[in-house]
C-alpha cells in the first residue's frame, strides 16, 4: 500500500499509518526499532532498498529524511508511506522544503516508534560529529560511511576525533570477515609476530582501520601497501618461522597461508550495503573496539601530516676559504 501526502503534517502522517495498518490487518506494534536515514534525492533509492532488505531481519519503522530546496521562504512537508510491499515494517519518505529542512528533528520525533531504540544512518555525507547532530542525538547508534565521501581518510579521521559513544562506520563493518579470519588464524600456535603489512587500493579507510587494529592488538608496527584492489587484497604478518598471510586478489575468495601448513581457500566476498546495515542493526551497544582502532588511525594520520608539513632542516653552509688579509 502506497499513500502520498502533499503539504502535510506529522499528525496526518501518523493518522495515515494507523489507518493503513487497520486496512491491512497488521498489528499496531511489532517493530523492534526506528531507522532514520538522512540522505538526498539522488541516493535515497539505493539506501531505502538496502534498509528494506535489512528490515527483513530487524522489522522497523523506516524514516527517510530528504532535504530538498532549503533556500525557499516557506516550509513544506511531503510524505510518501509504503506498507506491506517492500518489507515487513513501515517506510515513510519525508521530503522537506524551506527552513523546515534545517529542523528535521522536529518532524522525526513525533514519528518515532514509542519505547524502541533509534538508529540514524548517513549513507552519504555525514556530519563531523554525528552525536552532536540533532538527528544523531535521537539515536542509540549512529552509522556513517567514510568511503562514500571524497576525502575518505580525512572524513574517517574527523569522525574519530568527534567520536561519541554509539558511533560506528561502514568502513569498520566491512572488516568483520577479515577480523574473524585473522583472529581464527592467530588462535592457533604460532611464533611471535614481528610486523605486518596490509595491501589495499589507494585511500582505503577500511585498510587503514585494519592496520590500526592489528597494530594495537598485536603491539607491532603494521604498515600499508598500495595494490590495484578491489578493496583489501592481502594481510601479511611476519614471524621468525615465516609469514602468516591472507591474500584475496579477486574480492571473493581468500587464501590463508601459514608456515609448515598447506594453503586453505576461504570464502571472503565483498558484502553489499544491505548486509552491512543488517549487521549494525543487530547490536545497539557501543563499539569500543572501533573507537580504539579509529583513534589510533587518527593519531597516526595526524603525526604523518605533521611530519610532511615540517620544512626540511637546512643544509649546513659550506666552509669557505678565509679571505686573504688585505
Amino acid at each position: 500500500m502506497n499513500i502520498d501526502l502533499a503539504d502535510t503534517s506529522t499528525r496526518r502522517i501518523l493518522k495515515s499509518l494507523r489507518q493503513a495498518r487497520h486496512l491491512m490487518g497488521g498489528p499496531a506494534v511489532g517493530m523492534v526499532l526506528t531507522l532514520v536515514i538522512v540522505t538526498d534525492e539522488s541516493a535515497q533509492y539505493d539506501a531505502v532498498r538496502a534498509a528494506n532488505e535489512a528490515a527483513r531481519e530487524n522489522p522497523c519503522r523506516l524514516l527517510t529524511v530528504i532535504s530538498r530546496d532549503a533556500r525557499g521562504n516557506s516550509s513544506r512537508l511531503d510524505a510518501e508511506i509504503r506498507i506491506g510491499e517492500t518489507g515487513p515494517g513501515e517506510t515513510v519518505l519525508l521530503r522537506m522544503y524551506g527552513p523546515l529542512a534545517e529542523h528535521a528533528d522536529t518532524v522525526v520525533v513525533p514519528l518515532l516508534v514509542p519505547d524502541t531504540p533509534v538508529v540514524t544512518w548517513w549513507p552519504g555525507k555525514a556530519p563531523a560529529r554525528p552525536g552532536a547532530d540533532p538527528l544523531g542525538a535521537l539515536a542509540q547508534r549512529r552509522v556513517t560511511d567514510a568511503y562514500a565521501s571524497q576525502d575518505r581518510l580525512g572524513t574517517l579521521a574527523r569522525l574519530a576525533d568527534g567520536y561519541t559513544e554509539g558511533d560506528t562506520d561502514f568502513t569498520w563493518t566491512r572488516l568483520t570477515p577479515w577480523r574473524t579470519l585473522l583472529a581464527a588464524a592467530l588462535d592457533q600456535a604460532h611464533a611471535d609476530i614481528t610486523d605486518g603489512i596490509v595491501s589495499a587500493e589507494p585511500d582505503s579507510p577500511s585498510a587503514e582501520l585494519l592496520a590500526a587494529w592489528l597494530s594495537v592488538r598485536l603491539g607491532v608496527p603494521v604498515g600499508r601497501e598500495v595494490s590495484d584492489g578491489p578493496g583489501i587484497t592481502g594481510v601479511v604478518l611476519g614471524t621468525k618461522e615465516g609469514p602468516i598471510a591472507v591474500t584475496r586478489p579477486d574480492g571473493r575468495v581468500a587464501t590463508l597461508s601459514r608456515p609448515g601448513q598447506p594453503d586453505r581457500q576461504v570464502a571472503l566476498h565483498r558484502r553489499p550495503m544491505a548486509e552491512l546495515l543488517a549487521e549494525e542493526l543487530r547490536r545497539l551497544d557501543p563499539d569500543e573496539v572501533y573507537q580504539e582502532a579509529a583513534t589510533r588511525f587518527a593519531k597516526d594520520l595526524a603525526a604523518q601530516q605533521l611530519a610532511e608539513a615540517e620544512p626540511p632542516a637546512p643544509a649546513p653552509a659550506p666552509r669557505g676559504r678565509k679571505k686573504a688579509a688585505e
